[in-house]
């Protein structure tokens, strides 16, 4: 039996801030939301303060900021940024 895979859907503004990126980090981003779509919850997540439907994944110094829909089966990427700068707004 084998389960269901979240599909992963980036959100305008998280694209934009992944193509800012330099290629190094932009790839290690890539790796870290393509595991998203089969554990939308791994170890290490956390779900942001004051946010009930906001989690948050580190990489490094970066993070990204996510919401996951289980009835969809959809994890909606919000934000992606240096961890000093990714909260804002997100």
């Amino acid at each position: 039996m084998s389960e269901e895979r979240y599909r992963l859907v980036i959100s305008e503004d998280a694209d934009k801030q992944l193509q800012k990126l330099d290629k190094p980090v932009r790839r290690r981003i890539i790796l870290a939301l393509a595991k998203l779509e089969d554990d939308p919850r791994p170890d290490g997540v956390k779900k942001l303060k004051g946010s009930a439907d906001r989690w948050r994944v580190r990489v490094g110094d970066w993070r990204i900021v996510y919401r996951i829909e289980d009835g969809e089966l959809v994890v909606l990427v919000i934000a992606v940024g240096h961890r000093s700068k990714v909260y804002r707004g997100a």
